[in-house]
């Protein structure tokens, strides 16, 4: 590649439309380079010099646009730190003046009084208006995932949600929507937990506390993904890679000893309790709490 492409693509931020690239190489010679892989096509018009990423590629749709091209959904979601679905298609909003045409990988949308914000330099609807507008396209126990990773990123609180909620009245899903927020918690560490928590509040369980701390009587504090301090009852999420790691294996067992040293029980859950055999989940809590003194 030379030198003058190398120079226009990193001006740009790693991408240039072909009008530019034509302006240091011939046809020809682009022609070239497209074929052998050294530059590669990000959008139709535009190439980038190293496999895309999503920020090269959101770089790519601005030189299309001719301006920053705006994120929302679960772009923007990725972009505040609570994407719990692993987007990988980008969302945008289409620009004023320009009219963005959808491809693979690319979905456009009409901005419908969505407010804007700055994140990572770049516009995006607001955190708690993005939290709400994916959490409506979720099942319920996603939906909360959602929400739940919006408050615990910070980027927004509960009575911004319930404002954007009130924002979004009578579009589709915002009813679990605006029944889920008072249930939204911070302590929610994983998509996971959160379909467990509203598991336990469906079933009207008593409310567990989240990420409960406790001292051990060797000082070691460790912390609690559900508990019920009254009732000394632990219920942990084991993720499929909770045993692969030797360390995390020996510290787990570690804090199972103390905990049950302390006169607490511990429940483990996998996905398939939360998600098939939610009922047994259920009785094997109420089960537990229903031996212990504070009952």
């Amino acid at each position: 590649m030379s030198d003058d492409v190398a120079a226009l693509l990193a001006r740009q931020g790693g991408v240039a439309a072909t009008a530019q690239l034509l302006n240091v190489l011939s046809r020809s010679r682009l022609d070239t380079l497209i074929r052998a892989g050294e530059l590669i096509k990000v959008w139709p018009g535009v190439y980038a010099g190293d496999e895309p990423d999503r920020l090269t590629r959101l770089r790519g749709l601005d030189l299309r646009a001719g301006g920053t091209v705006a994120i929302c959904l679960g772009t923007a979601a990725a972009a505040y730190g609570f994407d719990t679905e692993g987007v990988i298609d980008l969302h945008v909003l289409n620009p004023d003046g320009c009219q963005l045409r959808a491809s693979d990988g690319l979905i456009i949308h009409r901005r419908d009084g969505a407010p804007l914000a700055m994140v990572d330099g770049r516009p995006a609807s607001t955190a708690a208006w993005t939290a709400v507008e994916v959490a409506r396209l979720l099942r319920r126990p996603r939906a909360l995932a959602t929400l739940d990773a919006a408050l615990r990123t910070g980027s927004c609180e509960r009575r911004q949600l319930l404002a954007a909620v009130t924002e979004q009245h009578g579009r589709r899903g915002i009813v679990h929507v605006r029944e889920l927020v008072p249930y939204a918690m911070a302590g929610a560490e994983s998509p996971m937990e959160s379909e467990a928590r509203l598991v336990m509040l469906d079933g009207q369980l008593p409310a567990p506390e989240l990420q409960y701390e406790i001292v051990d009587y060797s000082g070691r504090r460790w912390r609690l993904d559900f508990a019920w301090p009254l009732c000394k009852l632990a219920v942990e999420y084991d993720g499929f890679d909770w045993h692969s790691d030797p360390v995390s294996f020996a510290r787990d067992r570690q804090k199972r000893a103390a905990l049950q040293e302390m006169g607490w029980t511990v429940l483990s859950i996998v996905s398939d309790d939360v998600r098939r055999r939610p009922a047994d989940f259920l009785r094997r809590v109420r089960c537990e709490l229903s031996r212990s003194p504070a009952a």
